[in-house]
């Protein structure tokens, strides 16, 4: 499948909450091609349908060291642990630039397969923080939002420079 042109960052679409997929057809399954052929090319490990403008809840993982693509329609947290742990995170929708945010070190997330069927999975480590960023990045809360201001603030004027 082609690989698709990605938001960039401010754009206002990235802030807006996406909408639960309710058709589980052949337009699914090739969106899903195409986001995960345009995660590759841009290059990341996590992308969503809003990062190519559709407002749909579908995000597509392929972390490193994994040979597998993990897909989740319509995702949401259900438990989240109160244990923290930080990670250095980015956006495809913003690239070269990256910041350490801090987040929950697990979480049980509800979800349905490309066929609809519903399923739930505990995680830990690079797949809790991906799920997490993913998953506010549908509910239209763009990462650097999870930064204090003063970080936001040096982290847009360096993201800028670069452009």
């Amino acid at each position: 499948m082609p690989v698709q042109p990605i938001l960039r960052f401010p754009d206002p679409r990235l802030r807006l909450p996406a909408a639960p997929v309710t058709a589980f057809d052949t337009h699914l399954a090739a969106l899903v091609r195409d986001l995960l052929d345009t995660m590759r090319a841009a290059p990341g490990i996590g992308i969503t349908a809003p990062h190519l403008g559709i407002a749909k809840r579908l995000t597509v993982l392929e972390l490193p060291g994994e040979n597998r693509v993990r897909v989740y329609v319509n995702p949401r947290i259900l438990w989240s642990s109160e244990e923290s742990q930080q990670h250095t995170e980015g956006s495809v929708s913003m690239p070269g630039v990256t910041e350490t945010i801090e987040r929950p070190a697990r979480v049980r997330v509800a979800f349905q397969t490309l066929n609809g069927a519903e399923e739930t999975e505990e995680a830990d480590g690079l797949l809790a923080i991906c799920l997490q960023h993913e998953i506010d990045q549908l509910d239209g809360i763009f990462w650097i939002q999870r930064l204090s201001r003063l970080k936001r603030e040096r982290l847009i004027k360096r993201f800028q420079k670069q452009s």
